[in-house]
């Protein structure tokens, strides 16, 4: 797949690049497969705005998309690669021997007639999926689980894949893309191979209306509001921030940590960015 680059037309188009979907074989989702996804603009049931900037994106259908893997030992053929409107990867339509649909993330190297199966004695081969605990290490891997039979949670976006680094005991060292280092479940799945659509990180938006027709709607500076309304606001002219950089909510902007785990904290071998 590469990257199709515009003419400088209009200053929108300077700059802006997009896939050239070279890749995509149907353009017509697999109807048993899809359901109306309905929006939300970011409001939750009371009609609050839960999370800023979103909302006014384009219509779209959700694909079911099968995470779990779960028909185990049953051969299934690759129909098609599509587009998904709901991720940054491309999913690819299979069709089991036993007659059954599933959608699942496209792998990169991936290609239509391609044979892929789930389960313990599933050959080493980029698409099939199978228990950490039979996988090589140093394999690459994407969509894992987090508790086995739950479904992949963590490495589905394009271009991204985890790394199996150790198995110890009842337990696998995996090497995030972060490069967080952690401990997974044997008993859990993941899918061999790297996520497919790796050009999506080069693409350009270009403008702000195409960000607009991806439900993302403009944020305002703190600096350009008044100082009831945040806390970089007020001021003659371009003001300083003076201090810290702070949130609308008055939180340290950088650096602060708003999250913490301490069920989980175990698990984590070696955290991303240390030294920081």
């Amino acid at each position: 797949m590469a990257i199709r680059r515009y003419k400088p037309t209009s200053p929108g188009r300077r700059g802006m690049s997009a896939s050239d979907k070279s890749d995509i074989t149907s353009w017509k989702p697999e109807k048993s497969l899809i359901e109306i996804l309905p929006k939300h603009s970011g409001r939750n049931n009371q009609g609050r705005i839960t999370t800023r900037h979103q909302g006014g994106r384009n219509k779209r259908y959700y694909r079911k998309i099968d995470f779990k893997r779960n028909k185990l030992g049953i051969p299934a053929r690759v129909a098609t690669i599509e587009f998904d409107p709901n991720r940054s990867a491309r999913i690819a339509l299979l069709h089991y021997v036993d007659g059954e649909k599933r959608y699942i993330l496209a792998p990169l190297g991936l290609k239509v007639g391609d044979t892929v199966v789930s389960g313990e004695g599933s050959p080493i081969r980029v698409g099939n999926a199978l228990r950490l605990r039979d996988i090589p290490l140093g394999t690459q891997i994407h969509n894992l689980e987090l508790h086995a039979g739950r479904g992949g949670q963590l490495v589905r976006s394009a271009g991204t894949s985890a790394q199996l680094m150790a198995k110890v005991e009842d337990y696998a060292h995996i090497r995030m893309p972060s490069g967080e280092v952690r401990m997974i479940h044997l008993d859990c799945m993941a899918t061999l191979g790297q996520v497919g659509n790796v050009d999506h990180e080069n693409i350009q938006i270009g403008k702000a209306g195409r960000n607009r027709y991806l439900g993302k709607r403009p944020t305002v500076r703190g600096s350009a509001m008044n100082p009831n309304d945040h806390p970089h606001g007020g001021g003659e002219g371009k003001a300083p921030i003076g201090g810290q950089p702070k949130t609308p909510w008055g939180k340290p902007a950088q650096g602060y940590r708003t999250r913490s785990n301490k069920r989980t904290d175990k698990m984590i071998v070696r955290r991303r960015n240390v030294g920081r």
